[in-house]
């Protein structure tokens, strides 16, 4: 029964080559020879060495007492061949049926992409079954309805961004394919503010962060995915059900750790107020907009009092303006919390932007 492990040869052999292989072994014995030993013309004898002709069993019978190769070795040569040369041309049926699927996943996949990251090896029959895996679909015609489903999702939700809906349709998909592949701890709404608080510990260090912030979403239950930027893809967050469990998928665009860290407060709130009761729910998080629903609305809310408190940010809109530096730094050690994110807050709600910072504001 053939296998998948069933090696198939470049091309089948005929056991005609033997045949050329004993007549050069043996110098006295020429083709015209052979040919008279066998009672056949010298032409049929040569077709066969070519390969023209198959060895049947009376020829077979024959070149035994010719040449003292059993009969049954030459058949079972005959047999292989016709087996190789089926497998071949079904190998090569199947590349062009190959070629044909790869060229229609270029057009609805980004597969230098994939390459640089490691994901497509060259090999065409491999990187069909991965891009078949990574999309979650089992036919290309699935993938082609599936890449019209959420380009019609990423249209209606992009307003006036510029977005490759190729590559928007790669990124979500990877995210939901490599969080699929992660393994974390039970995941309980009761330890949102115990995970809070060692998320703005790990915030105010902001040393390894990245190394060090999936570990603890980990132990609160909560997959994390960093997917590198694609171009036109003008994505932060990107929150949804794994399985059992909760998942975020970050797009590093911005280094900075005050975007970073509300861009994942932010995915948090997600899933607090409105996965909570949905996992079929998801939400992908666009370049900030100027209109928001009601999600986006509340989901910035739970951020920016995650971060900053609202009764600490009340008091530095009541009694420290105007900032600077100094204040900010000082605000911000006393309470634990990054400058940088502090900062961020504050250019974002009080014009802050025109005014030179000494604040590091880089990801560690």
């Amino acid at each position: 029964m053939t296998t998948q492990n069933t090696i198939v040869p470049f091309e089948a052999t005929h056991p005609g080559i033997l045949i050329k292989d004993e007549l050069d072994a043996r110098p006295d014995l020429t083709q015209k020879d052979l040919a008279a030993e066998l009672d056949v013309k010298p032409s049929f004898l040569n077709e066969i060495i070519k390969g023209k002709r198959p060895i049947t069993a009376d020829i077979a019978v024959l070149l035994e007492k010719a040449l003292e190769i059993p009969a049954g070795y030459w058949m079972k040569f005959q047999s292989q061949y016709e087996i190789d040369k089926a497998r071949v041309k079904e190998k090569n049926i199947k590349r062009i049926q190959n070629l044909d699927i790869w060229k229609i996943i270029k057009e609805y996949v980004p597969v230098k992409y994939f390459k640089k990251l490691g994901y497509l090896m060259g090999d065409l029959e491999k990187d069909i079954l991965t891009i078949k895996e990574i999309y979650n679909v089992a036919s290309i015609d699935e993938l082609v309805a599936s890449f019209s489903k959420s380009k019609f999702a990423f249209f209606r939700k992009s307003e006036k961004l510029q977005i490759d809906e190729k590559n928007m349709f790669a990124w979500s998909s990877l995210a939901l394919y490599e969080a699929k592949k992660q393994a974390v701890n039970t995941f309980n709404h009761n330890n949102i503010d115990q995970l809070c608080i060692r998320l703005n510990e790990a915030f105010f260090e902001n040393n390894n962060t990245i190394d060090k912030i999936k570990p603890i979403l980990n132990q609160f239950g909560i997959k994390l995915v960093l997917i590198q930027k694609l171009e036109k893809t003008p994505v932060d967050g990107f929150s949804f059900w794994s399985d059992e469990n909760p998942a975020i998928a970050i797009t590093l665009r911005h280094k900075r750790i005050d975007n970073f860290s509300f861009t994942l407060m932010h995915e948090i709130a997600h899933i607090v107020l409105h996965l909570r009761n949905n996992k079929e729910k998801t939400f992908m998080d666009l370049t900030r907009k100027n209109k928001k629903d009601q999600y986006e609305t509340e989901a910035d809310g739970f951020a920016q009092e995650k971060l900053i408190p609202d009764n600490l940010w009340n008091n530095i809109v009541s009694n420290h303006l105007p900032l600077n530096d100094d204040k900010i730094f000082t605000i911000a050690n006393q309470n634990k919390i990054n400058p940088a994110i502090l900062l961020g807050r504050v250019c974002f709600e009080m014009n802050y932007y025109a005014i030179r910072t000494k604040i590091d504001k880089v990801l560690k």
